[in-house]
């Protein structure tokens, strides 16, 4: 009566069961971490688009503002 598999031992079935286990938490985990990634870069990527688009319009307000000029001070009279 031979079987034409192999038997596996239990301890054996345990082990890869466990290994499977592990495997797919650190598949998790990679995924996770990537996403998390993909989202922080899209995050950053936005916020530099603002910041230009905000020193741009800056750099355009004050081109097109009159240049400020200084009021001349009034003369301190001494008093004695």
């Amino acid at each position: 009566m031979s079987k034409s598999t192999p038997r596996i031992s239990a301890a054996r079935r345990n082990a890869e069961t466990i290994l499977s286990q592990s495997r797919k938490r650190q598949e998790s985990f990679k995924l996770d971490q990537k996403t998390a990634h993909d989202a922080m870069m899209l995050k950053t990527e936005r916020l530099r688009e603002l910041r230009l688009a905000k020193e741009a319009a800056d750099a355009e307000a004050a081109a097109a503002a009159p240049p400020k000029t200084r009021k001349p001070r009034k003369a301190k009279i001494a008093t004695d």
